[in-house]
């Protein structure tokens, strides 16, 4: 296999751009670097399109071909050519593009009734995105829901804070709120809002299938959002912070509803 040694290269170039998830986003791709990482994309069922790599990493790539019996493009280049690909201070060799995954189409549902939704109104915190993506994913939610707005699920450093659960949970973006409330009014999901002016959580008389609402971090929910829902609730806090960031209170509500099933 012949090594790109020119930075001048077209894939590498092309790899370059896609860091900018609005490329990465036309071309439907997920740009994933580092071993960690992509070996969590492969172990989730990721087939990649291209694995690029540098020399010290030809042997992990040989392996992860044959275990997963990848048919996918190699590219090969130099320590130089990575590191201008790359997004992190002291890159590992090793970057996957794989094709984005569908974000649209219909909400599921379980079998059994007993859904658990999150939905997202204009989150715009990576590290927030990605603790949820993960808490989403080890509470066994049914599904998170992103209005627009919110941040890409696929932005590099919520992969890094989803620690490989954004390949696990499924998720779907939503352009207007008010289908969220349809969907949910058809299947019989409760709404509650995440609000600072709702009834203590332990007031609150929760029931499954449920779908709770987390809004932006600066602003809060929508006054619309808000009025939609069937309940307001807070958690109750003895201590003298005012309140909790976003993934925090989605987590805390996320293992109560948990516990419901």
């Amino acid at each position: 296999m012949e090594m790109i040694k020119s930075k001048d290269n077209p894939k590498v170039k092309r790899l370059a751009l896609l860091h900018d998830r609005k490329k990465a986003i036309k071309e439907g791709v997920v740009f994933i670097e580092g071993t960690r990482l992509c070996e969590d994309a492969l172990k989730s069922g990721i087939k990649p399109e291209m694995i690029a790599f540098t020399s010290n990493r030809e042997a992990w790539v040989n392996n992860v071909v044959d275990t997963y019996e990848l048919s996918t493009e190699l590219v090969l280049m130099s320590d130089e050519c990575f590191a201008k690909i790359a997004s992190t201070v002291n890159p590992q060799g090793v970057a996957m593009i794989t094709k984005a995954p569908d974000l649209s189409g219909d909400i599921p549902s379980r079998d059994d009734g007993k859904d658990i939704y999150v939905v997202l109104e204009a989150l715009q915190d990576p590290g927030n995105m990605g603790t949820i993506i993960r808490l989403a994913d080890a509470f066994d939610f049914t599904a998170i829901i992103m209005t627009s707005g919110t941040v890409d699920p696929f932005n590099e450093k919520v992969l890094r804070a989803s620690m490989g659960s954004v390949w696990h949970i499924p998720m779907r973006k939503v352009d207007d709120i008010h289908s969220v409330f349809d969907f949910c009014k058809e299947k019989g999901v409760s709404t509650l809002a995440m609000h600072l002016k709702g009834n203590e959580l332990s007031d609150a008389d929760i029931s499954l299938p449920c779908c709770y609402f987390i809004g932006n971090e600066g602003n809060g929910l929508t006054d619309e959002c808000t009025n939609m829902c069937d309940t307001m609730v807070k958690i109750p806090m003895a201590g003298k912070a005012e309140s909790l960031n976003a993934a925090s209170a989605a987590s805390i509500i996320g293992y109560i509803l948990s516990t419901k099933r």
